[in-house]
């Protein structure tokens, strides 16, 4: 039986992770947020109060890392860190930023990256990133760079954190989606950046359920289903 292979990659707060397993599901695919797995890095990092940019600390510190990924009841996907399930720890802004840093490390891409391929090759896979297209699954059936604009970006977060009874100033929110977007398209290894033969979506003036749509539409396009 053949497994098919999607690449979604794109900027912080695009949308990719709601829309690839809304997506996934829908087709049958097994949905793989790769940013979680760097997350669950950057989280342990912090935990261990090591600067992120020290990135001969960083890789000191990777024989120690465990990663498991799981999935719910629901369905969604819950990561583990030595045995603890770290999916709602691994989502704060703190994570956010050390982990920008710590997935620029080059021990830290080649620590993740058999993992990533790994997953791929036993079953239908849709994977979001930001080097899925470029790096760790260059010969994907579908490549799709998914983006926004940072203004529309930063308002989802906003929203997002309202509805879960935080508040954080719109102004803050924009200058670390900028400053995240400058250090994942600026860093030296595997900058994020379209890949070859990918299909843009900018769902900046698309709501959820068009983005879905497109989105399914351009990967049964692309794979004949």
């Amino acid at each position: 039986m053949k497994h098919y292979a999607v690449a979604i990659d794109g900027p912080s707060g695009a949308g990719k992770s709601s829309l690839a397993r809304a997506v996934a599901g829908d087709l049958g695919f097994i949905y793989v947020d790769t940013g979680a797995i760097y997350r669950t890095v950057g989280c342990y990092v912090l935990r261990q109060g090591v600067r992120p940019s020290d990135a001969q600390a960083v890789e000191a510190l990777l024989p120690d890392i465990e990663i498991r990924m799981g999935y719910g009841d629901d369905g969604l996907q819950r990561m583990y860190l030595n045995g603890e399930d770290v999916t709602e720890a691994i989502r704060t802004p703190e994570v956010s930023m050390c982990t920008s840093k710590v997935a620029a490390i080059p021990a830290v891409r080649a620590f993740l990256l058999e993992m990533q391929r790994e997953i791929a090759q036993e079953q239908s896979v849709i994977m979001d990133g930001r080097d899925i297209g470029t790096v760790v699954l260059p010969d994907a059936d579908v490549k799709i760079f998914l983006t926004a604009s940072a203004e529309e970006r930063a308002k989802r977060r906003y929203r997002e954190l309202r509805e879960q009874g935080e508040h954080k100033d719109f102004g803050v929110l924009l200058v670390e989606i900028e400053e995240r977007d400058y250090n994942d398209s600026h860093r030296e290894i595997a900058p994020m950046r379209p890949a070859e033969g990918a299909v843009l979506l900018d769902t900046t003036d698309l709501d959820f359920e068009q983005s879905c749509r497109s989105l399914r539409e351009i990967i049964q396009e692309h794979m004949g289903l």
